[in-house]
């Protein structure tokens, strides 16, 4: 038996149709939520260090010679 498809809009309640996001929104959205919070501590932290070492500041961790 054959079923026509049903097409559901969305609305919020002020009657506006909600739009997609864009990449860089949700991305934005993705990376500020509380629930990743963490990772993207820790992915910043990851960085500054990398960097740091890759530095010429990291050659004060060298003992002296």
């Amino acid at each position: 038996m054959y079923q026509p498809r049903q097409i559901v809009h969305v609305e919020k309640a002020g009657g506006q149709t909600l739009k997609p996001k864009g990449v860089f929104r949700s991305t934005y959205d993705a990376l500020t939520s509380p629930e990743n919070a963490s990772v993207v501590k820790g992915i910043a932290a990851f960085a500054v260090g990398t960097a740091f070492l890759a530095s010429s500041w990291g050659e004060f961790l060298l003992p002296p010679q």
